[in-house]
């Protein structure tokens, strides 16, 4: 039935893999199960709910993606929009958690009449193939720099912005030995490589007194604090259509530019460098927020973790759907998610980082109005730790290089007009 439903052998997988891979992406987003309650919190929201709404809102997201779109692509509550969620509009405007609820509600039924009427697939597939392939390494340097952050090997600095880390620290250390490791099997071609390095990284910060066994079984927190308390009459307010157009504008992006970097890194584009399929993807993200939006958490949208699973070998739907059963046993097993502490998943964004940056390869560097706006892009997505910003920069420098070349051609109508949108984004909203 599987093999019939997803595809199996014709995507070149097996079982065992799309349940490794589904593995390997759990367990390097999971940390969204902790993080996102404590980031809700701030804006007033009982984080016992928020963690049911975490949890149920990414495995109702990623059944949908693996049933309906067949792509081994997770989605959870994203890093980012629960932050700008919180202290963007509820701390730093002043509005209700409930009202930004119904913002996020209202920006989820954008995005699904958008997926429907195919607007969204058409400006994704609008995106060159060179700025396809910087999307993709510049996911990787984002997510490399998430990683070293989290292994404590980069911290910030008042003084040169970051700087390197104190590695005498257990947590670097074990988090460079579980990279090392992670290369090895990989060179050795081990399966499962990712998850034998984190589950071992773990047990060893365990026995050496730095991270603690949080225990297995629990029943999940009240969600009723959270669940439909969205004020959508509130959010139909005429000031917050800007807060919309702000939900709406970064989900696209962070979605559209984690869907392709995902899919080039799988092999999944077409050859014309088109992700098949794409509008059933995008629909599933759309779905996904509007069920968030009501369970009580922040737009839910396509993960870049997804790539760790890819890397292990996910090619269909399959591992998507493992990842929902995960979130679905994690309401359950919510001591025992939080014993796999953050260094021991850093190592491998890292490792996923190396293998996503090698999309530069098939970038045209005998050409620079090509090559220029593609290397803009990759480093303004970890420089300014924003997916959306990377792509926006990237637009804009694109558009403007092929025009000012004289080469109008080569400038499709599409990159031009989301090059002004995006300039008129960061003049009027910043």
């Amino acid at each position: 039935m599987l093999e019939s439903y997803f595809g199996l052998k014709a995507a070149g997988t097996s079982v065992r893999t799309e349940v490794i891979a589904g593995l390997s992406t759990f367990l390097t987003m999971a940390y969204i199960v902790l993080v996102n309650p404590l980031i809700l919190s701030d804006a007033g929201m009982d984080p016992g709910a928020v963690f049911v709404a975490t949890c149920v809102a990414a495995a109702i997201g990623s059944l949908i993606m693996g049933l309906y779109a067949n792509y081994p692509v997770a989605l959870a509550p994203g890093m980012g929009l629960n932050a700008y969620f919180t202290y963007g509009v509820v701390l730093g405007m002043g509005y209700e958690w409930q009202v930004a609820l119904g913002a996020v509600f209202i920006s989820g039924v954008l995005f699904l009449i958008l997926s429907v009427l195919p607007v969204r697939e058409a400006i994704v597939n609008a995106i060159p193939r060179s700025l396809k392939m910087a999307i993709a390494a510049g996911i990787g340097f984002f997510l490399a720099i998430i990683g070293l952050k989290n292994a404590g090997i980069v911290v910030a600095s008042d003084a040169t912005l970051v700087t390197l880390g104190s590695l005498t620290a257990w947590e670097p250390i074990l988090a460079t030995i579980g990279f090392v490791v992670m290369v090895a099997l990989a060179t050795l071609r081990v399966p499962g490589a990712l998850i034998i390095a984190i589950l071992g990284v773990a047990a060893l910060g365990m026995g050496l007194g730095i991270s603690e066994f949080g225990g297995i079984v629990s029943m999940p927190p009240d969600p009723t604090p959270t669940l439909l308390q969205l004020d959508i009459a509130g959010a139909l307010n005429i000031g917050l259509i800007t807060i919309v157009f702000a939900f709406l504008f970064v989900d696209l992006f962070d979605t559209a530019g984690t869907l392709v970097g995902v899919a080039a890194r799988g092999g999944l584009l077409d050859k014309d460098g088109r992700l098949p399929r794409l509008g059933r993807a995008l629909t599933a993200d759309s779905v996904a927020t509007v069920a968030g939006s009501a369970l009580g958490t922040s737009t839910t949208t396509s993960y870049i973790e997804s790539a760790s699973g890819i890397s292990a070998g996910g090619r269909t739907g399959l591992t998507a759907v493992v990842v929902a059963v995960l979130f679905l046993c994690a309401l359950f097993l919510s001591p025992l998610a939080t014993s796999i502490p953050a260094y021991a998943t850093a190592p491998a964004l890292v490792f996923v980082a190396c293998l996503m940056a090698r999309g530069m390869v098939d970038i045209d560097w005998e050409d620079v109005s090509e090559y220029a706006p593609a290397v803009v892009t990759a480093i303004a997505m970890p420089l300014t730790f924003s997916i959306a910003h990377g792509i926006a920069f990237g637009f804009i420098t694109y558009a403007a290089a092929k025009i000012l070349s004289g080469r109008f051609a080569e400038a499709k109508p599409a990159v031009v007009i989301l090059a002004v949108l995006f300039i008129a984004k960061f003049a009027y909203l910043g």
